[in-house]
């Protein structure tokens, strides 16, 4: 009923009106004017992340990270080193065999080979447990016998505790100084040896005096005296004689520096007779 109050209005009279869609579609061509934009050539990362792209800053970027293997030995280079296990392991990486073959070469001291066994591979291990087994013997010895000397008397006994401190610090003050004080001298006389070397030279020398303290268990003074020296005349020698070869070979004053070396070694031994293997009760 409403429908009746309309006009219907021509399209086509009626201004800013849309004009009707044709039927007839027409393709229109676009054309685009040449850009003045730069072109970049196609970068080397196809295929692959590039480096600027990354996780969010607060992702956690702990896989992210390279590990550097390097970093571990950038901060053990140099003197640091020195404070680093790693410094020390070749040292003590040897068989037993090589222990053994090393002391056997000790027991001889005439042959004089035994700096040239050693020299491509030094070992700290020997001389480390050869001076703890030193100083606990001469300790166990000393208190069996006076332990036994005084339960023979029916007197109290009591444990001298000075005794272990005292060796302690005597035969690993020795095997430390005295090699260090040799690098010294040698280095000034123009042939310079291993510090190395020279630890394990006279480390391996103090063995013999193991079987001679537990000889030493013996309550006769003159055979303690026998013992001690011969202990300490193998010794002497078999230090002197490794090192002679070395230094006779660089400096004219050899005779003078293996001779010094002998005496020390031998002072030694006496100073082990006087404290250590006299046991008195």
């Amino acid at each position: 009923m409403m429908s009746s109050n309309y006009t219907s209005v021509g399209s086509h009279n009626v201004s800013g009106s849309v004009p009707a869609v044709s039927d007839s579609p027409k393709h229109v061509s676009v054309k685009f004017s040449d850009s003045s934009l730069q072109t970049f050539p196609p970068s080397g990362t196809q295929g692959k992340i590039s480096k600027a792209s990354g996780p969010p800053r607060d992702a956690d970027d702990s896989f992210s990270k390279p590990i550097s293997e390097s970093s571990d030995e950038s901060q053990s280079s140099g003197w640091f080193r020195v404070f680093t296990v790693g410094a020390y392991k070749p040292y003590f990486d040897v068989d037993t065999s090589d222990v053994l073959d090393r002391i056997k070469d000790s027991l001889l001291p005439f042959s004089g080979s035994f700096n040239e066994k050693t020299y491509d591979h030094p070992d700290l291990y020997g001389p480390f447990w050869i001076c703890t087994t030193l100083i606990f013997v001469a300790a166990a010895i000393g208190t069996f016998v006076t332990y036994l000397a005084h339960e023979g008397n029916d007197e109290e006994w009591e444990y001298d505790i000075n005794l272990v401190t005292w060796s302690a610090g005597l035969l690993y003050g020795y095997v430390l100084v005295v090699p260090l004080c040799l690098f010294v001298i040698l280095k000034y006389f123009s042939v310079p040896s291993g510090l190395a070397q020279l630890f394990c030279l006279y480390g391996y020398s103090l063995f013999v005096f193991i079987p001679a303290l537990c000889l030493s268990a013996i309550p006769l003074d003159v055979f303690r005296w026998v013992i001690a020296g011969v202990a300490g005349v193998m010794s002497a020698t078999f230090v002197a004689l490794n090192l002679r070869n070395h230094i006779k070979s660089g400096s004219e004053s050899w005779l003078l520096v293996v001779t010094g070396i002998f005496l020390l070694q031998l002072a030694l031994s006496i100073v082990l007779k006087l404290y250590l293997f006299t046991i008195t009760v």
